[in-house]
């Protein structure tokens, strides 16, 4: 018998989505990206009118309404493959514009866990992206996404006061526990603002699908300053989320993602 050799980019585009249990027409057009899926419930409460849609392995999907707009609230779980096939197939059932919140190790002096990092790309130290384009090929977030999250958050700052607003390039890595102290030396050393598991195969996916990507995370450490995970001031990371859930969130109303 002939082979028969399966697309996946063409199969179950009209269907429930396989991994992330969603149909068409139960999202909106904007998706805010936690890695855990136990901060879906986070960002649901600043919505009203809130429904669980799925929960099917590490993607936990919520909707509800923001400022009147419509948001989907999606976790990726833990680094780039299963970020890849979130944005995929959230693509597939309508979603246009992503916005990741998420925990992020800072890599230079003078940043404190709790602190807003705006990420204004992504240096591709995966194996998912590899797969999908040239090692050339840049992983950058949208620009009027990437400026409003940083305008948001310095407006936020202002009012509030308590943490500090830092933009730059981030690294995306595959493997937490292989990042010793001369890759984390490096990466500092090259101006690299942090490090997180999940940005370059957004970036990389949305350019790819012609969809809209940013990033605002929390500082959860600063790995060359010497404060770690395990510390006490990580009890900072929390409030962190929180400000990151509400810059994203007030980005979307802005663009009208």
């Amino acid at each position: 018998m002939p082979q028969q050799l399966v697309d996946k980019n063409a199969e179950g585009r009209d269907a429930r989505q396989y991994h992330i249990g969603i149909a068409p027409g139960e999202v909106g057009s904007v998706a805010l990206l936690p890695g855990d899926p136990f901060r879906v419930p986070l960002i649901a409460e600043f919505l009203t009118d809130v429904r669980e849609v799925a929960h099917n392995r590490e993607h936990r999907t919520m909707t509800g309404l923001y400022k009147g707009k419509l948001i989907t609230a999606t976790s990726t779980g833990m680094g780039c493959p299963s970020t890849a096939i979130a944005v995929e197939e959230l693509a597939r059932v309508g979603v246009t514009s992503f916005i990741r919140v998420g925990s992020s190790a800072a890599l230079q002096q003078g940043i404190e866990p709790g602190d807003l990092l705006v990420s204004e790309g992504a240096l591709r130290n995966d194996g998912t992206t590899a797969a999908y384009v040239h090692p050339g090929y840049p992983a950058v977030p949208d620009l009027s996404i990437a400026l409003e999250l940083r305008r948001t958050a310095e407006r936020l700052q202002t009012a509030r006061g308590g943490f500090r607003v830092h933009s730059g390039i981030n690294a995306s890595d595959d493997a937490f526990y292989a990042e010793g102290p001369e890759w984390i030396g490096r990466l500092s050393g090259m101006g690299i603002l942090n490090v997180e598991m999940e940005a370059s195969a957004l970036y990389v996916v949305a350019r790819l699908r012609g969809l809209r990507a940013g990033m605002v995370c929390a500082c959860s450490s600063n790995l060359v300053a010497g404060a770690s995970l395990y510390d006490e001031k990580n009890a900072r990371l929390k409030d962190g989320w929180v400000r990151s859930i509400e810059v994203a969130l007030d980005t979307a109303v802005a663009l009208d993602l």
